[in-house]
This record gives C-alpha cells, structure tokens and sequence, in this order.
C-alpha cells in the first residue's frame, strides 16, 4: 500500500512509497523524537534568519515562529501524534507545522536539509549533555572533598596489587578520585569548546546559493561561529565520538571507586558503611546488605563502552558527506548519556551518605608490615645505609617479624640489633601508622598537611 504522507515527503521522483519492511528501517522516529526541542529551536532560528535576509516575508516568519511553538507545546504535554510514516521528528514536526500554519510551513526549509539540520539538532542536545556531565562531576567532587576534608589525618591501608603497602590518609584516597573526576571534567569542558560550531546552513553539503546569514543562526543557537566546511559539517559526528570517549573515561573511574565501595563495604573490610538509601536486602538472606547501587554503578562502563566502539564503526567506513549510516548514531549516544547521568548521581549519593569507619581503617593500616618503607628509610638518614642496603635489612626484619607472628613495632631493639647494629630506638618513631603518613610530606603526598593544602587548591577551583 502506497502512504501518500511518505512519498509526498520525498517529492516527485519516487512514484511509489516504501514498503513496511522498508519503513520499519528507515524510520527513527521511535528514538530521534528526543530531539524535539533541539529542531523546533533550531527552526525558530532558522526562520527568523530567512526573513531577516529578504529569504521569506516577515508575515511567513512570524507563522512559522507561533507554529513551532504549538508544535512544541504539543509535544511537551504529550499531546502530539509521532507518525513512522514521516520517518523522523523533522518531518513529523514540519508536516504538523503545515497542518496549523498551511503553505508557510513549507518555506521553513528553504536553503537547509535534513542533513544540516540532524547535525545542528544533535549537536544542541549533545552540547546539553556535555554541561550535565560537567555539572554531575562538579557535584561529586565535592562530595568527595568534603570526605576528604572530614578525614585528612584517618589513617588506612595503601594498597598496590590489592596487597597492603603503605598507610595513607581517607583524605589522601578520596583526593585521588578528585583528581580522576576532575580530568574527566577537564575533558568533557576540552571537547564541549570544541563541538560549539553550527552546521546549520551547510544545506546537504555544498551550502547553498540564498543569501542567508550563518553567524546569526549560529549566535541564536549558542554557538562560537559556524563551521567552515559544509562537507564536512554534515559529515561530523565527533562531537558525539567524543562524549561517548569522555564517558567512557569517566565511567571506568567510577567503576573503580565502585569496585573499592563494594570491597570496603564487605564483612571482611568494614572500612565504609554505605547507606540504606544506596544498598539493598536479600530475599533469603536477612543478614545481608548489599551495595546494589555501587554494582550496578562499575556495570555501566560496558554498556557506555560499548556504545563508543558501536558509533565508532558505523563512522570507520563512511565516504563524505551524509550516508544513512549516521542516523545509528543517536540511540548509542542517548544511552551512554542516561546511564552516566544516573551513575554520576548514584555516585554522588553513595559518597556523601557514606560514613569511613576510622577504628577498621586505622586497624588496617597497621597491620601487613606496611611501615616497612618508612623503616628503609630511616635506615637511609639516620644509619647512612645505601638503600638498596636498608632495603635489605628491613626485608630481613620483615622476616623477622613474621615467624614471631608480630609486626614490625612489636619487635625489640635487641631483635632489630641482630640484623643490623646500628638502629636505634629512634627507629620506633617512624614506626607508627601517624608518624608514617605525617612524615610524606612531598608535594602530592598522603601528609594531613599535603591533603588540606590540596582541598583547598580544588575548593578555589571549582569556586
């Protein structure tokens, strides 16, 4: 059966419609009507610069202006009929456009396609999610600050190889994902500036020969500047590449803090207690509280992944300019972007309700021989010992220390004089957890100090 509506869109060429099957794959409709507001936007833009340039009357413009805006009003109160049979929200929103308006909504597309304009719409909804993303991880490092604030001298484990290796401060950990998530802010703020150029008005993709303005649609629509090649603009989808690159950075940081959460959180760790609002219960199991959010939060960095390698191929193969291809880049991105969104704000919620708990943390520290380092080290300034030379003493007195069943402070001075003559009881100030982390005092280091002057480095960042 022929769809009049369908093959009225594509004009004259075609005698006769798509089939179903043909109309089932080449419709996006079902996806690409999130970008309503992005296109009615970038129409009003559009108009507006059509009549300012001579293009079309004012009396047309002001039409089309007030349709557009039922159009939206439509949408947004879920009134408006979405129909498959016009392919995608430009053609949905234009044919409803001439329902209200008549023959004036057929001049909104003179001098632009359906190819600048899918580029414009895209890049105005992805521009939106790039100022989440940047406004998401503002509000966990902040979260994360103030942990670090309220426990820059908790003393715990540092690990290497999940192995305890030196004690570090709770402040000096949540620091460390301050400066994940501020890359990760660094970047998404990096490409934002970058993708801020219109394309609208690149027309198909050679531009076109009407007199129109692109730096007033451009500056309407809150770009820097048009882009600079109209073969190029419709063929551009790295702003999307992008985000889906940060997001998966940024999603592989979360799924670390996440996996750490699940871990501290464990009966065997007890370094966190999570709260009921962030964990769940088992149907079986009445003992248990499970850190579900933090789970499901280190599970979404496949499905973000994964859409940035599904966009990457559908891009690796493309001559210039627009192929059908491009319309599979909308779902992969509108995907990655809600699930970053929720796991940013789950990550947050988990961080601020979160409480450290310092006797589990402190207990941690000290044990694993994890002042071993800092008793190298005082072999080195205060005996002289090359270290490779103390690092063989305190290995000997590791050794020591584990077939006494005891820890490197429990050991007499008698013991230690065995291995080596000359350590000193001075040898036992450097010894305890406090002493260890307060004496890494070299920029960037786990020092209480080091950690306040840090938070207060990033509290003037983020103003």
């Amino acid at each position: 059966m022929t769809d009049k509506k369908s093959n009225a869109m594509w004009g004259g060429r075609f005698a006769a419609g798509p089939d179903a099957i043909m109309e089932a794959i080449n419709a996006s409709i079902d996806f690409d009507k999130r970008l309503a507001s992005q296109d009615i936007a970038g129409s009003r833009a559009h108009a507006a610069m059509l009549a300012k340039q001579g293009i079309i009357t004012d009396t047309d413009a002001e039409a089309i202006r007030e349709g557009l805006l039922t159009v939206l009003s439509e949408i947004e109160g879920g009134e408006f009929a979405f129909s498959t049979a016009l392919e995608d929200i430009h053609m949905n929103v234009e044919s409803r456009l001439k329902e209200i308006i008549g023959e004036a909504a057929g001049r909104l597309h003179t001098a632009r396609s359906r190819n600048d304009q899918v580029a414009t719409d895209f890049k105005l909804w992805t521009r939106e999610q790039y100022d989440a993303a940047i406004s998401g991880l503002d509000a966990l490092i902040r979260a994360l600050i103030a942990q670090a604030e309220e426990g820059a001298d908790w003393v715990m484990p540092g690990f290497t190889h999940l192995q305890t290796a030196q004690p570090v401060t709770w402040g000096h950990h949540m620091m460390a994902y301050v400066e994940m998530f501020g890359r990760d802010m660094s970047r998404f703020k990096d490409a934002r500036a970058r993708m801020n150029e219109s394309p609208l008005g690149s027309a198909a993709l050679a531009g076109t020969g009407f007199p129109i303005d692109r730096h007033m649609t451009a500056e309407a629509l809150g770009f820097d500047r048009p882009t600079a090649n109209s073969l190029d603009a419709v063929a551009d989808r790295d702003f999307a590449l992008e985000f889906l690159s940060c997001s998966s950075i940024c999603a592989m940081h979360l799924s670390r803090f996440a996996e750490e959460l699940v871990i501290w959180s464990s009966a065997q760790f007890r370094f966190v207690t999570l709260s009921d609002r962030f964990s769940t219960g088992s149907s079986i199991m009445p003992q248990k509280k499970n850190p579900d959010a933090a789970e499901l939060i280190r599970a979404k960095v496949g499905r973000i992944f994964g859409a940035n390698v599904a966009l990457m191929m559908v891009m690796k193969g493309l001559p210039l300019a627009y192929s059908k291809d491009m319309q599979e880049d909308k779902e992969q991105v509108f995907d990655a972007a809600d699930n970053l969104m929720i796991a940013l704000a789950a990550m947050t919620g988990m961080v601020s309700d979160m409480s450290g708990n310092i006797d589990n943390l402190r207990a941690a520290a000290a044990s694993g021989f994890s002042t071993a380092t800092d008793l190298a080290d005082w072999l080195v300034r205060e005996a002289g010992l090359p270290f490779r030379d103390a690092h063989h003493v305190t290995g000997a007195l590791v050794a020591m220390a584990e077939k006494k069943g005891c820890d490197l402070p429990e050991l007499s001075l008698e013991d230690m004089k065995t291995v080596h003559d000359a350590i000193t009881d001075g040898v036992f100030d450097v010894l305890t957890v406090e002493n260890s982390v307060a004496s890494r005092t070299s920029y960037g280091g786990t020092a209480p100090v080091q950690v306040r002057a840090q938070i207060a480095r990033w509290k003037e960042v983020l103003g």
